[in-house]
């Protein structure tokens, strides 16, 4: 055998073996590959890929979590816990599902959740209603495209989403805000 095939045998590629792991069995959509990945405190894989974020549910399933569809991510450093918000299609806070995870090492898989999530808002506008409360126009797409832009309301604590004037002034927003990126 050869020095070359030798070494070859010796190490493993770098995308399979990196600070963050050995790489998991997650399986992920057609066409795509993880780019990162973590073990949580419980055993189960996290990665994402260019389009999402996958969870082991157990040995041959993958919770898909689309990232137009995370509403907000936030690591907790003293937990070691990686909070993901998914988007309430009303703009409810209180609907909204979170997801936690305490990870063993995340460092590339926090970067991949920040730059995958920034990279899918296209606009963000808060319109004020009473002081300093209003309601925030969000669209955001796939950051890999594909698919269309998804629009999404995010109201204040204190703002009523089923209240008119709210209503109104949530409507107007969003003509604007389609009108901004040409979607009008």
């Amino acid at each position: 055998m050869s020095l070359a095939g030798a070494l070859r045998g010796a190490f493993r590629p770098w995308w399979r073996t990196r600070a963050d792991g050995p790489r998991p069995d997650l399986q992920v959509g057609r066409g795509e590959r993880l780019l990162a990945w973590a073990r949580t405190d419980d055993g189960r894989d996290v990665g994402g890929t260019r389009d999402a974020l996958y969870v082991s549910v157990d040995g041959s399933r993958s919770a898909r979590l689309r990232w137009e569809r995370v509403d907000a991510a936030d690591w907790d450093a003293e937990t070691s816990t990686l909070a993901v918000t998914e988007a309430d299609d009303a703009g409810r806070t209180d609907a909204r599902v979170v997801h936690r995870f305490r990870l063993d090492d995340g460092a590339r898989l926090l970067e991949l959740v920040r730059e995958r999530v920034t990279a899918s808002v296209l606009l963000q506008r808060h319109v004020p209603l009473a002081g300093r409360r209003g309601v925030r126009v969000v669209a955001r797409r796939a950051p890999g495209g594909g698919s269309g832009v998804t629009w999404v309301f995010q109201y204040d604590e204190g703002v009523d989403p089923t209240d008119p004037v709210v209503q109104a002034a949530a409507a107007e927003a969003l003509a604007s805000a389609r009108n901004a990126v040409g979607l009008g």
